[in-house]
């Protein structure tokens, strides 16, 4: 009996203690190893006690918690990886099948994704991070090629440098600014007056005051270069206004060399009112012809919501005569509002105090605005375009089409 026990001890400690060893089991369980070889040798003795039956099972438990801790310890640490991981296969799965896929997705934007509620929202994330992708990529290949076509302006540009620096050109553009700076001088002591009304600044958005800023720079430039340039006068011009920020972003060190009247009074404390004609397109009196002894005053406003009657209601109030172009006397009016710019209005009055000649001023009018110019006045045309419209599904419809083919050009018979 005791070899036996023996025998068995050499078998418990083969095979436990490495098992033990292997599990970085601590050193309390080889005493309950040994409790199992008692118990197994005096298994088929009935005086066996239970707390050795006890021991039994607390070393069970001991061995299922070592375990369980050690399994935990290794799967906790890569179970959001392994998250993760299967949220990648998603997406590359997503990607061969041919839906709209991100070709590169951050760790951040997988995180999103699993916590996305449903399949469908999954998608639309993922079409949103694809578009996003498409937009960026597709952004820096049009910077890419305006950065070639720059360069390769450069390139045209420096071949061409010498042609642009001889003594010649440079003699040429001199004198030409000597002989505009010359006119506009002239201007200021003869020159017929033209008031730009500055006193509009609150009626428009920062977008547009920068509009209309760009616009009086090409006024000024046309005016300047004209044969018989105007007096340019600046009128209810604050120095701490945007006018006058966005004038000096325009010009920079050129805008105190300018040879225009800048003023912070009205209009109506330098000129007498009754030479005064205020210019708007809401004026129901049509300008006939050209005065060269009127002061004319534009006001500087672009309005991109067409706010009908600002200028108008300006001009009553200070009680000043007003006036419109005659643009539906000499243009068949297409559509569009019968507002202009003011580099347009500028190109209308130098042509109307040149030549005194509608219908060259008028061709300063976008052509988008109007078909042609007519011989008759638009409103007998109207009257006759209105009674064909009544007699068109009515038996008089031949006779007055040819009667109306007569008074009028071809092109402008009804089809």
């Amino acid at each position: 009996m005791q070899s036996a026990n023996m025998l068995l001890r050499k078998i418990v400690r083969s095979s436990v203690l490495p098992f033990a060893a292997q599990h970085r089991m601590k050193k309390d369980l080889f005493p309950l190893s040994r409790t199992l070889s008692f118990s197994l040798c005096l298994k088929q003795d009935k005086s066996c006690e239970p707390s050795e039956k006890l021991d039994l099972d607390e070393w069970k438990k001991v061995m299922k918690s070592g375990l369980q801790e050690e399994v935990s310890e290794t799967v906790s640490e890569p179970k959001e990886l392994s998250g993760l991981a299967a949220a990648r296969e998603t997406v590359e799965m997503w990607r061969l099948a041919g839906k709209a896929v991100p070709e590169s997705i951050s760790e951040e934007q997988l995180k999103t994704f699993m916590e996305c509620p449903s399949k469908s929202a999954k998608k639309k994330y993922l079409k949103y991070l694809y578009l996003k992708e498409f937009h960026k990529k597709n952004y820096k290949r049009k910077m890419d090629e305006k950065r070639q076509r720059r360069l390769e302006a450069q390139d045209e540009a420096s071949k061409t440098d010498e042609t642009k620096k001889s003594p010649f050109l440079c003699f040429w553009s001199s004198t030409m600014d000597k002989a505009y700076n010359w006119r506009a001088a002239q201007s200021m002591i003869f020159g017929q007056p033209l008031v730009f009304d500055m006193s509009y600044e609150k009626e428009m958005s920062v977008r547009e005051v920068t509009n209309t800023v760009s616009q009086i720079v090409l006024s000024e430039s046309c005016n300047r270069r004209s044969v018989d340039p105007f007096h340019i006068h600046f009128c209810n011009f604050k120095d701490d206004s945007l006018y006058h920020r966005e004038f000096v972003k325009s010009y920079r060190e050129a805008w105190s060399k300018l040879l225009i009247t800048v003023t912070d009074q009205c209009y109506t404390e330098i000129f007498p009112k009754d030479k005064l004609i205020y210019l708007t397109a809401d004026s129901p009196k049509v300008m006939k012809t050209f005065d060269h002894d009127k002061i004319y005053i534009l006001g500087s406003m672009v309005d991109k919501s067409i706010k009908t009657g600002v200028s108008l209601a300006r001009a009553k109030r200070l009680g000043l005569e007003t006036a419109a172009l005659p643009l539906e006397k000499y243009l068949l009016w297409s559509s569009g509002a019968k507002n202009l710019t003011l580099d347009q209005m500028m190109h209308i009055l130098l042509t109307l105090k040149d030549t005194a000649d509608w219908k060259k001023a008028l061709e300063f009018v976008p052509k988008r605005k109007y078909c042609d110019f007519v011989n008759k006045p638009v409103k007998e045309l109207r009257k006759t375009l209105d009674l064909i419209n009544t007699l068109k599904f009515e038996k008089g419809r031949e006779e007055v089409e040819k009667q109306f083919a007569k008074n009028y050009p071809k092109k402008y018979k009804l089809k």
